[in-house]
């Protein structure tokens, strides 16, 4: 049975493409976020917009990789990608919206054939297990989708 799965796949789905109790999905911020000055800092020591989508887009294939049980060689490729330094000819929004929402349906994909049982496996290399990692993700897309609409606004 994977009830649970079921709940946290609509749960990520929801949150990113659907109608959230909070407001406007993901996918609906990056959507309105790509049609500003993507690349501008608010203030010298914070991230623009499109450092924070690609740090999203890290960890969104951390969670993947991780779940797939990738090597640790892998993970520690991903994890230095964390903060990347951007090349704006390289890292563009639509590049980066569409490795995110490509990262995401290879999750879901995964986790439609899993059940609830495998919530509890440890991540390697990790001290939690895949439930802590999934709701992570999901909590993660959520902080830094306001960040990214809060970044847009000071933006304009």
């Amino acid at each position: 049975m994977n009830k649970e799965i079921q709940s946290i796949i609509r749960n990520l789905q929801n949150v990113l493409s659907g109608e959230p109790w909070y407001g406007e999905s993901v996918y609906k911020i990056l959507e309105d976020a790509g049609k500003t000055d993507i690349y501008k800092h608010p203030a010298d020591t914070q991230h623009s917009q499109i450092e924070i989508l690609y740090h999203m887009l890290t960890w969104s294939e951390f969670t993947l990789n991780s779940i797939q049980k990738k090597e640790k060689n892998i993970i520690e490729k991903l994890e230095a990608l964390d903060w990347r330094s951007i090349d704006t000819k390289e890292h563009t929004w639509e590049k980066g919206v569409a490795l995110l929402k490509e990262s995401t349906k290879n999750i879901i994909e995964l986790l439609q054939t899993s059940d609830d049982e495998s919530l509890r496996e440890s991540i390697d290399y990790r001290t939690y297990n895949k439930r802590f990692l999934l709701n992570g993700l999901i909590q993660h897309h959520i902080y830094h989708a306001g960040q990214i609409a809060y970044i847009k606004n000071l933006c304009r």
